[in-house]
């Protein structure tokens, strides 16, 4: 269903190119490769509308869809026998509520309480945040569950849980739901799509995708994202907030979402307002992080025998994230497998973000991960593909570019920015300090009880985004992808081994070869 729009390729390619070997660096925006939903208006989707619903169905509903602002988004509880519901309401309530049954007619339902406080206000309206934790999940078994919305218990859904000891989570790269809204197609008049158009577009792939890839992989049990839900930050003004809402709205209404709980981090398009923590319950938010962002903290959780730590990486204070990481691990001491998922790539390849911003901690984050012993890093930022070999820090000390990192307000960081580009004393100086890193262990397919952090990086889950890849490829990176189409990843955790293979959306063929980890 997937369209590809393309203008002057070639020769961007060929200047980005001239640029990075005359030892210049320009900040380039994303190619004009994007998703164009309009293009096969016949082929059909499951959403909120229907289930077979088609484009021209799905932007005639898109309008009430988009104000739907009241959807529940499921979060991973604080272990596996947890459950996190979080939704916005118009009415305020003493308690927020949701009950939990074996069985679709609710008998015997077993209700839970939580919170109910002010959250954002939308075109004028007052909306409250309601966030409820369920518990008492067990392994392979099917639950139902009702919220109340407004005085009145919605729907039934159903929530099917797996295997603690083998479970599989798809990691899914920047949604970024509004993104699209630089780009032209017939439906726009030849102007920008604008950020309603991108919206609208962005948000019917975004269900393609999540359909996909669970008819592709029923055994997925969450979703992982590393951030950028969506696009606009919804910090300026009362528009732009609304804005920033009906995306959320978009990337809320996948139908697959209903069922499927989700790990979201918070992205720099996500850290300037509180949209993210209305919306998303997280559970252990690390709420003594000193520099956080008004979206709101850090957290972690477990899974079976893997610890996920989510870091607000928007946050440039590593002492921040230092302490998240060790307070994770004193905590879980037995966890077999530590997992962190973070938005910033600081081991990625794609040209925009690899060479400057995202590696901005690369040099402080990556001896914290030794320390602790982490296995994985998952990141997005780039919308692009790719891996690393096994990484360790090299043991020596590097500058920190303090002044870069204070007072950033989350995610700005236009002074450094600015100097990278023009000062190529500085860039090469700045560079040398974040060769920080050793090749551990160059071994591909399995590897048994490796040296090192496995860093993956995921392209866009929507295509409202690409990016390209560094002209030359990294020597930290084992493989790499920007084919302009969508890609999801599959990861498989069991007691011994964590596993992932990468797909394309489109095809439901692999775009990678498989790599797994192996601890005896």
């Amino acid at each position: 269903m997937f369209h590809f729009r393309k203008t002057k390729k070639q020769m961007i390619a060929l200047c980005l190119s001239a640029a990075l070997s005359a030892g210049s660096l320009t900040a380039y925006a994303a190619t004009e490769y994007w998703n164009d939903a309009s293009t096969k208006p016949m082929v059909e989707t499951k959403t909120p509308i229907s289930d077979n619903t088609n484009w021209e169905q799905w932007k005639a509903g898109w309008d009430n869809l988009k104000t739907n602002y009241e959807q529940v988004a499921l979060t991973p509880g604080a272990d596996f026998s947890k459950l996190n519901f979080g939704w916005y309401s118009k009415e305020k309530t003493d308690k927020a509520m949701v009950r939990i049954a074996d069985n679709k007619e609710m008998k015997n339902a077993k209700e839970f309480k939580g919170t109910c406080t002010e959250g954002t206000v939308i075109n004028g309206v007052q909306y409250y945040s309601n966030k409820v934790t369920a518990d008492g999940f067990k392994p392979n078994s099917t639950y139902y569950y009702q919220v109340k919305l407004n005085g009145e218990w919605q729907q039934a859904q159903e929530y099917k849980t797996g295997d603690p000891d083998n479970f599989s989570f798809m990691f899914v790269g920047d949604p970024q739901i509004g993104s699209s809204y630089k780009q032209k197609n017939a439906e726009s008049n030849g102007k920008k799509l604008g950020n309603d158009l991108a919206a609208r577009n962005d948000s019917y792939n975004w269900n393609v995708t999540l359909n996909k890839a669970m008819e592709q992989h029923p055994e997925i049990d969450f979703l992982v994202s590393p951030g950028d839900q969506v696009s606009v930050k919804g910090n300026e003004d009362a528009k732009d907030l609304k804005e920033q809402e009906d995306q959320y709205s978009g990337y809320l209404s996948a139908s697959v979402l209903r069922n499927l709980p989700q790990a979201v981090a918070i992205g720099n398009h996500d850290c300037s307002s509180a949209s993210y923590q209305n919306h998303f319950n997280v559970p252990n938010p690390f709420t003594a992080e000193t520099n956080s962002t008004v979206a709101g903290h850090g957290y972690y959780y477990t899974y079976g025998s893997a610890l996920f730590i989510v870091i607000n990486a928007n946050n440039y204070n590593a002492a921040d994230h230092k302490a998240l990481v060790e307070k994770a691990v004193k905590e879980n001491p037995n966890a077999k497998w530590r997992i962190v998922v973070m938005h910033q790539d600081i081991y990625g390849s794609g040209l925009d973000h690899s060479d400057s911003d995202g590696i901005i901690l690369r040099n402080q984050l990556t001896p914290i991960f030794d320390a602790n012993d982490i296995d994985v890093v998952l990141q997005g930022h780039d919308h692009t593909y790719a891996r690393t070999y096994q990484l360790t820090s090299d043991g020596q000390a590097h500058d920190e570019f303090l002044e870069y990192k204070q007072d950033q307000g989350g995610f700005n960081h236009d002074n450094f920015d600015e100097r990278f580009e023009k000062d190529g004393v500085f860039r090469a100086y700045y560079k040398s300090q974040n060769l920080c890193y050793n090749i551990a262990d160059k071994s591909q397919g399995t590897v048994v009880n490796p040296e090192g952090v496995f860093y993956l990086t995921s392209n866009s889950a929507t295509g409202s985004k690409f990016y390209n890849l560094i002209p030359e490829q990294q020597d930290y990176v084992a493989a790499r992808s920007q084919n302009w189409r969508p890609s999801y990843s599959v990861i498989n955790i069991t007691k011994d081994s964590f596993t992932v293979n990468t797909y394309d959306v489109e095809t439901g063929e692999a775009i990678d070869s498989s790599y797994t980890i192996v601890k005896k």
